[in-house]
């Protein structure tokens, strides 16, 4: 699924509702301005345990920032909250425990996002 036009600015807090698949490997959220320019990928591999962060500027990948653990499994619902300010991302995981990525592109409004892999959206909700 694919957002164009959305506004998520600083301050708003955007809340996402997943359902991996079952058997998945992996999925994504992508937060920034169009599909060559992402502030925040959002990467969980289910095949390597672990969830991979990183920013898409012009085309070109950034540095990885990886957190070696999921706190959700395939098959089942989980939610993640999303804020953001000019130097950060701060991303709560359905475990109630919170991870951050610098916000590399350093705006502070963004219009585009899409998730992608082996996952269905189940709700979206920005406030």
């Amino acid at each position: 699924m694919r957002v164009k036009d959305m506004t998520f600015k600083e301050g708003h807090e955007f809340k996402i509702r997943i359902k991996p698949n079952d058997g998945c490997s992996s999925f994504a959220i992508n937060i920034g301005h169009d599909p060559e320019n992402i502030a925040l990928h959002f990467n969980p591999r289910f095949d390597s345990e672990v969830i991979v962060c990183n920013s898409l500027s012009g085309g070109s990948w950034g540095d990885e920032h990886r957190e070696g653990r999921l706190p959700f499994t395939c098959g089942e619902e989980c939610k993640f909250y999303i804020n953001f300010n000019m130097e950060q991302f701060y991303i709560k995981l359905p475990d109630g425990s919170m991870m951050n990525f610098p916000n590399r592109l350093g705006d502070v409004k963004y219009k585009f996002f899409d998730v992608s892999g082996d996952a269905r959206i189940v709700g979206i909700k920005i406030k």
